[in-house]
């Protein structure tokens, strides 16, 4: 690694060490955080959910689009559609949301192409929930499927946010080819320090890991052996089969 490429993983992993600075609207997540860490009534969440109406029906546009196929009520409410997500999953999809908000206020060409890695992390989440629902004799819950799979390259979309923070401040840019090195050679390290520093939950980086063939798992019915199979034919996966 350069002098100059080490200069940037610090900064960068710094960046990424700030909530605040790489997700956003706190004022929704904290306190949807505290109620969920709290578990307290589904009421509470329903209310803190209700005060962002974006945020509310892209909820329940998330619950009816994991649903399967052959499910023929749509959640018409959010009360409903909270309730089948269970607190997690809520927690994930609002992370998700105001990541993508955050995402699309970055300045070119870094929206570009961390749009790119969004789109790709869309389509991965359609075909692992394609695959879920044709799979016999398992019980997995088709949201959890469709949350992880939303952070599949979940350190490149990070790495790349907080590189074009640095950007921002710096008297003089970086090229792109330094992001591009760090996050081929660092992007488990960098994955994983995002997973720990923006207070994700802990059942999701263990799934994050046994979908990147990280971590093995017995569990016929874990999400990340869904997903690492779609991973493993688009030849993402962190550790390759």
């Amino acid at each position: 690694m350069t002098e100059i490429e080490q200069q940037v993983l610090i900064e960068v992993r710094a960046i990424i060490a700030n909530e605040e600075q790489v997700i956003g609207r706190r004022a929704t997540l904290i306190p949807l955080k505290k109620a969920i860490i709290a578990d307290g009534d589904i009421r509470n969440v329903i209310d803190i959910v209700s005060t962002d109406p974006a945020l509310a029906a892209h909820l329940l546009w998330r619950s009816n689009n994991a649903a399967a196929p052959t499910v023929q009520t749509a959640n018409r409410t959010l009360k409903d559609a909270l309730i089948r997500l269970g607190q997690v999953n809520i927690y994930r999809y609002a992370f998700t949301f105001y990541l993508k908000e955050r995402l699309d206020e970055l300045p070119q060409p870094y929206r570009k192409l961390v749009q790119g890695y969004w789109r790709l992390t869309e389509s991965i989440a359609i075909e692992a929930v394609d695959s879920l629902h044709q799979m016999q004799g398992v019980n997995i819950d088709p949201d959890e499927v469709q949350t992880l799979a939303l952070f599949s390259v979940f350190g490149q979309i990070i790495a790349l946010t907080a590189f074009a923070y640095l950007n921002a401040d710096a008297e003089q840019c970086f090229p792109l080819s330094i992001i591009k090195n760090l996050i081929d050679t660092q992007q488990q390290t960098l994955t994983l320090e995002a997973f720990e520093s923006l207070g994700l939950d802990d059942d999701l980086q263990h799934e994050f890991m046994i979908a990147h063939n990280l971590r093995q798992t017995r569990d016929a019915n874990s999400p990340g052996l869904v997903l690492r199979r779609i991973l493993s034919m688009r030849g993402l996966l962190l550790n390759p089969l």
